[in-house]
């Protein structure tokens, strides 16, 4: 199905076009993703490179992946719901909580943000780092630690993003986030959460509902620390 949308036109070859154009089609733009900035860091970012090479033939399917160490690489929507709620622009200084394979911080990167990404597992934030850097991503610091507690060393953050389930919003992240800021959440228990858009505008602070969702938890002193024996 042509789409009105530029970026798709394109004389390279591109590894997995068709399935990149796919995902943009169908899983994206007919279930409600209409910002075109998002939809095109959706189909420019490679998400193969991404997904262990086990799952490569599946990396645009509409389904989250595993990476290992019991977390997961978002489906392509959730990826695309939550970049698009946030309103990403040029400048803004987003934090991301729960960096994973690092996907979804290239993808705030190619938006023009300037990431710090968090990850609670060393082994995987270590291959995150590495990742990005093998494939030519600038402006983002990978760090290991309990993103629960933020990053208040470059805080205040125009942008949080909450890849990881809260029983609720950490106050520390609500704390560093900018006024104005947009944050997304998934909030809720350990089996259902709803992903949440939390914006600060004045000194005041209102949430709006977006998705219900599941997310692997967040574990750490501003989230779950009962999980996993820990």
């Amino acid at each position: 199905m042509a789409m009105p949308m530029p970026f798709l036109t394109t004389t390279e070859p591109i590894p997995f076009e068709n399935e990149r154009r796919e995902m943009i089609t169908v899983q994206l733009h007919r279930r409600g993703i209409h910002d075109e900035r998002v939809l095109e860091a959706m189909f420019r970012i490679p998400r193969h490179e991404f997904v262990p090479a086990a799952f490569v033939p599946a990396a645009y399917d509409d389904r989250p992946l595993p990476l290992g160490a019991a977390e997961t690489i978002s489906q392509p929507y959730i990826v695309a719901a939550m970049t698009e709620a946030v309103n990403v622009q040029p400048g803004d200084h987003a934090l991301e909580i729960g960096t994973g394979s690092g996907y979804q911080a290239a993808i705030l990167a190619y938006l023009g943000a300037r990431v710090y990404t968090i990850e609670r597992n060393q082994l995987l934030a270590i291959s995150a780092r590495e990742r990005l850097a093998r494939l030519g991503f600038a402006g983002i610091e990978v760090m290991a630690g309990d993103g629960s507690m933020g990053y208040p060393v470059q805080a205040p953050y125009q942008i949080i993003m909450v890849t990881a389930a809260a029983p609720a919003v950490p106050p520390a992240l609500l704390e560093q986030l900018a006024d104005p800021g947009r944050m997304v959440i998934p909030v809720g228990d350990l089996y259902h959460q709803d992903l949440l858009l939390i914006s600060k505008q004045e000194n005041q602070v209102r949430t709006r509902a977006l998705d219900p969702c599941q997310f692997v938890p967040l574990i750490g002193k501003g989230g779950w620390q009962d999980v996993y024996g820990q």
